[in-house]
């Protein structure tokens, strides 16, 4: 796994330990480990991060890169609508206090056609596209049809 984030690093380490499960982190950007290793993953996963970068498409275009052919690439982020700003920025910020308040610029949020055309200029074929909804009760995440808030993008890198 990457970031560019020490903290998030040190709080996956943890994760790792807790879990037992090895994982190798390093801080990194997408794009500086797709120069240096291209095409040397079969999937790639960029999930909820886009919204927090200055150029979602360059890290698009480094996770395509990163892939093999063949490969598949998941990205998950917050559509840019009046409804993702009720739920993402009021309630998970300010009402639910899930994340701390100034997480989310809304200006940052991508809706999904935006997405869908970053992944085809990067050369992927976008596969699906599908909402994703958090139960704050149960605190599970349910795949759906609504994109309106958060969504998935299933990608794949042609053979």
């Amino acid at each position: 796994g990457i970031d560019l984030s020490e903290k998030a690093l040190k709080v996956a380490d943890l994760h790792s330990l807790e879990t037992g499960v090895q994982v190798r982190y390093e801080l990194v950007s997408a794009e500086d480990l797709a120069s240096r290793e291209p095409a040397s993953y079969d999937v790639v996963t960029c999930m909820e991060m886009l919204e927090h970068v200055p150029d979602p498409a360059a890290v698009v275009k480094a996770c395509a890169t990163l892939v093999k052919p063949g490969g598949h690439v998941f990205f998950s982020t917050i559509n840019r609508n009046a409804k993702a700003y009720v739920f993402a920025v009021i309630g998970a910020e300010y009402i639910l206090r899930l994340l701390p308040r100034g997480t989310h610029d809304y200006a940052k949020f991508i809706q999904p056609a935006e997405l869908a055309q970053f992944a085809r200029r990067a050369g992927l074929d976008v596969k699906a596209i599908k909402g994703m909804t958090y139960n704050p009760l149960t605190k599970l995440y349910s795949l759906n049809q609504d994109t309106d808030v958060n969504y998935l993008v299933a990608c794949s890198r042609p053979a």
